[in-house]
């Protein structure tokens, strides 16, 4: 079923969130996949309890921490690889599917945005890299309200800004976690479970499964 406005999460969504490490896997060596595991799961533990702590710090300061954590832990890792690190997150790669889904939604006159726990120059940077600024209305960043999510203030930036109620809204993301956070919020939600994930949270189980974004163009 089509929809008049689509959102969606960006990291692990529209954009390849192990694409900086993979970028850089030949100097990083063997341990290059943990490295980036524990840096993704730490940039969201950070993120989550910043949240409680009502201690903000923007997503930007959350990934440098949380890569220099994966450093200690990751001790093969050559940390002099850290500024290019960071350097290649300004530019991750999006996923295959994403520009042909996008522009074929759009093209069917759909509104498209996306809503995210990245910084705001974090998301312009990724956004015109991919080439998706011409297909996308608006970014919604959680910097406007200082918490992530899935604190509802987050999910409420769309509603308040494009003045729909929730269940007017489909949102994206392959974060399961978002996903609970935004059927909780009243969103229409879709999982894009592209790694195959056991479901969780069944209080809060997501509209629609699907294993890439293809899915919102074919039903599959």
């Amino acid at each position: 079923m089509r929809h008049h406005a689509y959102v969606f999460d960006a990291y692990g969504t529209l954009f390849d969130v192990h694409a900086a490490v993979r970028r850089h896997a030949d100097k990083i060596g063997p341990d290059g996949q943990q490295l980036s595991e524990i840096w993704r799961a730490k940039q969201l533990e950070y993120s989550w309890t910043r949240t409680l702590m009502g201690s903000y710090a923007d997503f930007w300061q959350l990934t440098e921490q949380s890569l220099d954590f994966a450093f200690l832990k990751v001790p093969s890792a050559d940390k002099k690889l850290r500024q290019d690190l960071l350097d290649a997150y300004w530019r991750l790669d999006c996923y295959p599917e994403v520009p042909v889904v996008l522009k074929a939604l759009k093209a069917d006159g759909a509104r498209l945005a996306i809503l995210s726990n990245g910084s705001p120059a974090m998301l312009e940077a990724a956004v015109k890299s991919a080439a998706l600024d011409q297909v996308l209305d608006d970014i919604f960043s959680v910097d406007i309200v200082r918490r992530f999510k899935t604190d509802p203030s987050v999910y409420d930036l769309v509603t308040t800004g494009w003045r729909l109620y929730p269940d007017a809204v489909s949102f994206q993301s392959s974060n399961r976690w978002d996903i609970a956070g935004a059927a909780k919020f009243g969103f229409r939600t879709v999982w894009i479970n592209r790694t195959n994930q056991p479901d969780e949270y069944r209080d809060l189980a997501p509209g629609l499964i699907l294993p890439s974004l293809k899915g919102l163009l074919t039903g599959d």
